[in-house]
């Protein structure tokens, strides 16, 4: 990954003392109980986040119609999985699938500030909210994909979205090869967060 995305190595402890200070202060004057972050944080461990997007995208993989309706109508067909409860609340509002295939690769960014389907991709990593990579992702999303890794063709188009408050994007990437066989649980182990972000590809497993 580019340098430019790269951020101090003591700025996760950084931020995790100020968040210790806040929520420690903010239990003392009683905005907080003594147990809610543990929850918050318990949420995003267990019922939102990553895993969902890659269940969602191994169905795709192995179910056509049901990619046609994903990218149809998002929420609806996410509503067909057996994924935890509240998928569609806590930034997961009017969530909208794109799939890459042999003629288009897409990209996801926010160009206002971080908008990010938190139920089926957790939360937000830094450089996503970094604003030199969200104005560049619109400029010259080619380079930007290079510099995570991804050369694509000319003769493939990059389309890029922008998502919001009203709409949060995610990729279903293209299925790897020699997963032929593979159970969708298989299949989802693949996938990360970064391929339904459109900045990784998924890898193909050894033969």
């Amino acid at each position: 990954m580019t340098d430019l995305f790269q951020f101090d190595k003591d700025r996760e402890a950084s931020s995790a003392a100020k968040v210790r200070a806040l929520e420690a202060l903010l239990i003392e004057k009683g905005v907080l109980g003594s147990d809610s972050v543990d929850a918050v944080l318990q949420h995003f461990e267990t019922m939102a986040g990553p895993f969902n997007g890659a269940k969602i995208v191994a169905r795709a993989w192995v179910d056509p119609d049901y990619k046609k309706r994903l990218v149809a109508d998002t929420p609806k067909a996410i509503a067909e999985l057996d994924l935890p409860v509240g998928m569609t609340g806590a930034e997961g509002e009017h969530m909208a699938a794109v799939a890459n295939d042999e003629d288009v690769h897409n990209l996801i960014i926010c160009t206002l500030c971080s908008c990010y389907p938190w139920p089926v991709l957790g939360l937000p990593p830094y450089w996503y909210k970094d604003p030199v990579f969200r104005a560049r992702g619109v400029r010259e999303p080619r380079a930007v994909l290079r510099e995570f890794g991804i050369t694509v063709p000319e003769t493939k188009e990059v389309k890029v979205w922008d998502s919001s408050a009203q709409i949060r994007w995610f990729v279903v990437p293209e299925r790897p090869a020699n997963t032929e066989g593979f159970s969708e649980e298989q299949l989802a182990s693949l996938v990360t967060p970064e391929s339904m972000m459109g900045v990784a590809l998924v890898a193909a497993p050894a033969p």
